[in-house]
């Protein structure tokens, strides 16, 4: 940034000292907070995670925005792993699947984390990208949920949960269900927190729905009959999400923060 001379014949002839300098005059000095967005997510060194991610994103700007997703830091990642191996501890102790009833609800609360303002380091930067803030959103939302899967299947590996049903009906379809719906509420109200409010309500009204109708609470995860149900809320979620984001550049001063 070029600096201005506190001269009154140079704010005589230029708009932006006159702005700072007049009666509309703002109370931040917004190029200084902008430096120091900048500053704060590309001070970082490039990791090999973060160029390997370049090389194949074909952007540096969109690699930084991947790294910098707030459900991919590594005490997210830690605390996943954490909860979802007490999953599988309980899962050995008690016989009920809970690994696979606790994956839907993780990948929900990953996915409404992915992107937006109070949880996200790279939020005000992104808006300036040449890339559009749904491919940001995009490309974030496929990382979160492949860890979040892969995660998943180590779980169903270690539970002796990983037949073709268990994978597919147990696992992958739940899971992008939950974590859709969750992203398309967390666009829809600006508000990562209501995405997780709203992922996390949907999968325990499909759990116990599912155990007052057959006394099983691993019926949400087991049950073929619910797979219809699932494949259409999961595009149906996919839908609002990308209608959610279409014009997110011109409205993203409306998120709320967290």
């Amino acid at each position: 940034m070029n600096e201005h001379p506190d001269d009154p014949a140079h704010i005589a002839v230029c708009a932006d000292c006159q702005l700072r300098e007049g009666p509309m005059a703002l109370d931040v000095d917004l190029e200084r907070v902008w430096q120091g967005v900048t500053a704060t997510v590309w001070a970082r060194p490039l990791g090999p995670v973060e160029r390997l991610a370049g090389k194949f994103l074909g952007s540096a700007g969109l690699a930084r925005a991947l790294v910098t997703t707030p459900s991919l830091v590594v005490s997210w990642l830690v605390a996943s792993v954490i909860l979802l191996a007490v999953g599988v501890l309980a899962t050995w102790g008690t016989g009920t699947p809970w690994a696979a009833l606790l994956a839907p609800a993780l990948a929900g609360v990953g996915l409404a984390y992915a992107y937006g303002p109070g949880v996200d380091p790279a939020f005000e930067l992104a808006q300036s990208m040449a890339v559009s803030d749904r491919l940001v959103l995009i490309v974030r939302a496929l990382a979160v949920f492949g860890v979040n899967a892969a995660l998943g299947l180590i779980a169903s590996l270690l539970t002796a949960n990983a037949t073709a049903t268990g994978l597919t009906l147990g696992w992958l379809v739940p899971m992008t269900t939950v974590a859709m719906l969750a992203l398309a509420a967390a666009t829809v109200a600006r508000s990562a927190n209501v995405g997780v409010a709203a992922g996390l309500a949907l999968w325990a009204v499909i759990v116990l729905a599912s155990k007052a109708r057959t006394g099983d609470l691993a019926a949400a995860i087991d049950q073929t009959t619910l797979l219809p149900l699932y494949l259409a809320g999961t595009v149906g979620g996919l839908l609002v999400a990308l209608w959610a984001t279409s014009g997110q550049r011109e409205r993203g001063t409306q998120w709320r923060l967290g």
